[in-house]
Parts: C-alpha cells; sequence; structure tokens
C-alpha cells in the first residue's frame, strides 16, 4: 500500500529549524511534501492574499531530510496550504501538519496563530490536520524530546482518523530538564493579553509604536492546556472551524428581531 502523503507547513518560514525538525519526523511515518512561507508570517491568523500575487519556487532545503519535495510561497499560511491543494499537489495529503511553531500557540494566542491557520485553512478542506508548537521562542530550541510524542499524535491521527470539523492544536511544554510527562487532551483556557503600545519617535520627527503586553490567565481550571502546560504535559485541544455560539441561539431568538 502507498505510504500517507504528508503536508508540511508552518509559520516561521521555510528555514524555521521546527519545520526542518518537523520534517524529520513526519518522514519516519509517511511520504513528505512541505509548502511553506519563504519568510515569517507569525501572527498572520487567517490572512490570505487577494491583492496581489502570489510566487512559489520548487527547492531544496536539506537534501537529506527526506521530504520528496519542498517549495518556498511568498503569501501567508494560509495561502500556503490553498496553493498546495489546489496546484502544488498530485493528490489529496492524508494529513497536514504544521509547524513546529518557535513560541506557544495555547489558550487565546490561537486565535492570532499563523501556525493554526495553516492547519485550519486544510480542515476547511476536509484534509486532518494538527497544529504543533513549542513553548520555546529560541530559535535555537531543542525540538528532540517533543519528536516522538509528535510521531504518536500522528500515528494515532492517521490510524483513527480526527473528528470531521476538528483540528488538532497541540503545545509541548519548555522544560529545564527536557522531561515531558505525557499528553492531556484539554479544553482551551480563559486568557487574554493586557497590550500596551510603546510609543517612540524616530529622527525625522514622526511617531511610531512597538506592540508590547503581559498574558493574563482568567482560568484556573485543571482541564485546561494552560495548566497541562505548567505541569510539564503537553496540551491537546480539539478546536473547530465552525464558530457559531450554539448556546447563544435560544436567547437570540427571545429578541424583538
Amino acid at each position: 500500500m502507498a505510504k500517507p502523503l504528508i503536508l508540511v507547513t508552518n509559520d516561521d518560514g521555510i528555514t524555521a529549524p521546527g519545520l526542518r525538525a518537523l520534517v524529520n519526523y513526519m518522514k519516519e511515518l509517511g511520504d513528505v511534501v512541505v509548502v511553506a512561507p519563504d519568510s515569517p508570517q507569525s501572527g498572520m491568523g487567517h490572512a490570505i492574499t487577494l491583492d496581489n500575487t502570489l510566487y512559489s519556487q520548487k527547492m531544496q532545503v536539506d537534501f537529506d531530510n527526506g521530504a520528496l519535495e519542498e517549495y518556498s510561497c511568498s503569501g501567508t499560511p494560509a495561502d500556503c496550504v490553498k496553493l498546495a491543494l489546489q496546484e502544488l499537489l498530485e493528490r489529496k495529503p492524508d494529513i497536514c501538519v504544521s509547524g513546529i511553531n518557535h513560541g506557544s500557540n495555547s489558550s487565546i494566542n490561537v486565535i492570532y496563530s499563523g501556525t493554526m491557520s495553516a492547519a485550519i485553512e486544510a480542515g476547511i478542506e476536509g484534509v486532518p490536520a494538527i497544529g504543533f508548537s513549542l513553548c520555546d521562542y529560541s530559535w535555537e530550541a531543542n525540538f528532540v524530546p517533543c519528536g516522538p510524542y509528535i510521531q504518536k499524535i500522528v500515528r494515532e491521527s492517521l490510524e483513527n482518523g480526527i473528528p470531521n470539523g476538528v483540528v488538532l492544536n497541540v503545545n509541548v511544554p519548555k522544560t529545564e530538564d527536557n522531561g515531558i510527562n505525557g499528553i492531556k487532551v484539554c479544553r482551551q483556557a480563559r486568557a487574554n493579553w493586557k497590550e500596551k503600545f510603546d510609543k517612540r519617535t524616530n529622527p525625522m520627527g514622526k511617531d511610531y509604536y512597538w506592540l508590547t503586553g503581559e498574558f493574563e490567565l482568567l482560568d484556573h481550571g485543571e482541564d485546561t492546556d494552560e495548566w497541562a502546560l505548567s505541569q510539564g504535559y503537553i496540551s491537546l485541544v480539539p478546536t473547530q472551524f465552525d464558530l457559531t455560539a450554539y448556546h447563544a441561539i435560544q436567547q437570540l431568538n427571545t429578541w424583538d428581531l
């Protein structure tokens, strides 16, 4: 039987160490094709390119990584998946994996995440999809300890299937001794960013701003992704792209509309 076809993408760019690690883990599970941004696209959310042209270039970043083909794309993470599914791949992939992101995409961060938006785009197109993130923003982050867990999650997803309309958001804790206690299926914690802008003035007298902020955890339940990560567990949150608030429909129907 043919090996599973695995589409690998990310938002940190095609040369990012996290993506290179993910390719190495996936080549042991199936045939790998990479379609990823040609430059960092962090925080792009589900943006797509509408008013500009898209470019894609076939390339080989690492001849020893086992990927069948690699393409860089000038667009966003969501663009990469759209282009892969519509133009670049000869057949529909069996699964799409996005990452490994340099930094957390737990709780509210999933809203802004280019990593997860790439996975969600695949899910919208009916491709089982998972976003992987390591809670370490360093370019020299150690991805080795999470490898067996990532392979386990992908293998289980291929064997059992991911529920329709669901995309998995997986975050791996950064631990001082690189120890991981296991995997917890969780819900997304309620959290927010207390944001502010650092206002500065350039030498020409024009004001400019840097976005800064502090992460504010509003949820101390022991069934959340933030709790799992704080306890040294990998968090696995089933997310959905149907944003309907079904619990509010009955109340809204009482309005005089």
